[in-house]
């Protein structure tokens, strides 16, 4: 029997944070991102005191590794936000973090996914299907983000990453 929890009682599983790190990839050296955004690490933008990250910034992989689970932890933070009492499951609430991880909070909470979970009753097969959207990057269609799409969705749908 599945039950569905409210956002306060969920928490990225050591999998979903798993399939961020793959989903991202470890870079030891700051990069663009292919839209103007230095990244470095496991697609970290920013550094832990909030100074962006900068061309040539370089960062261990036991650092990236911090870094991320920080980052993932803000994520869940914002999330709880603006998602509120919406009860989801723990595969749902893991693709959506990967979702959130890698578009924004500030871009997922504004979603029509998150709208969708918010409705009365909450949409769940459209809020997932939603995360199949944001695949472009720079306004086009990016065969990299497309895939990722598809495995949180899967996920999202309760299908293994």
């Amino acid at each position: 029997m599945k039950i569905r929890f409210a956002p306060a009682a969920l928490a990225l599983s050591a999998l979903g944070l798993t399939g961020i790190a793959v989903h991202e990839g470890y870079r030891s050296t700051a990069y663009d991102d292919g839209v103007g955004v230095q990244t470095v690490g496991f697609g970290s933008t920013t550094h832990e005191d909030g100074r962006p990250v900068r061309h040539g910034d370089r960062i261990t992989p036991e650092r990236a590794l911090v870094r991320l689970a920080g980052h993932a932890a803000q994520t869940e933070q914002a999330m709880r936000a603006c998602i509120g009492d919406v009860p989801l499951y723990p595969h749902e609430w893991d693709a959506y973090v990967s979702l959130a991880y890698n578009v924004g909070p500030a871009a997922f909470c504004g979603s029509t996914l998150v709208k969708k979970l918010k409705q009365t009753p909450p949409d769940y097969a459209e809020a997932c299907r939603q995360i199949m959207r944001w695949d472009r990057a720079g306004g086009r269609v990016m065969t990299g983000l497309t895939a990722r799409r598809s495995a949180e969705y899967r996920q999202c749908m309760g299908g293994a990453e």
